[in-house]
């Protein structure tokens, strides 16, 4: 756990160490000391603030995830708009959840991220897909990624596209009238065609490349 704040550590660290499959090894005070704990401990999942003394949790995740990337880094925002989320996505992080979320949720995406997969909190996602809108009609030059992205389905797309709203795998299958399984199909082939390591950044992919038009955010999703 990265975090400046002593007491939040500590609350935390209880509620995780509730689950008998989840053990805190490690906890950091700021960016640098997290780059540090995770070359000596290599653990699973960190758990990272972004706004932190030193280096920022941009910068240290930057650092964590080229040094070793089994471990998968889980960024805690305070606020549904902080600008620092984007910059933790490009830097590798596996996903993003609100320090408000409940004790369920928190252990859920520890678990989450540990098997693999990401945990994109919905409230942030709607306003990473607001801060795409807010920038015009503008579209940003061609990319490797733009190739990538034409070469997914129809279906491929909408999975894409659900994701990118913060939806889980069995929400996804829900909205679609699919087998949860399939969605899982669908990731994965997704994932290959866009070379993408992940879930949360096949969703960055799709953002920076401006070929997934997010929905107004005034007419919600």
């Amino acid at each position: 756990m990265a975090d400046d704040d002593a007491l939040l550590r500590a609350g935390v660290a209880l509620v995780l160490e509730t689950d008998d499959r989840i053990e805190v090894v490690g906890q950091a005070s700021d960016g640098l000391q997290a780059v540090e704990l995770c070359r000596r401990l290599g653990p699973d999942v960190v758990l990272m603030d972004v706004r932190m003394p030193g280096i920022d949790g941009v910068e240290a995740t930057r650092r964590i995830t080229a040094a070793g990337p089994a471990t998968r880094v889980l960024v805690l925002t305070t606020f549904h708009h902080d600008d620092y989320v984007w910059g933790a996505l490009r830097a590798g992080a596996a996903g993003f959840l609100l320090k408000r979320a409940s004790a369920e949720r928190l252990i859920d995406a520890v678990h989450t991220l540990a098997g693999g997969e990401s945990v994109l909190d919905p409230a942030v996602t709607r306003d990473l897909v607001a801060q795409v809108v807010g920038r015009g009609p503008e579209r940003p030059p061609p990319s490797p990624e733009d190739t990538r992205l034409a070469q997914l389905t129809a279906r491929e797309r909408e999975v894409l596209r659900l994701a990118a709203e913060g939806r889980s795998n069995r929400e996804i299958a829900s909205v679609l009238v699919l087998a949860e399984s399939t969605v899982k199909t669908h990731m994965k082939r997704i994932l290959a065609k866009i070379d993408a390591r992940d879930r949360a950044q096949a969703v960055a992919i799709s953002y920076r490349s401006g070929l997934m038009p997010p929905r107004d955010p005034l007419g919600g999703y």
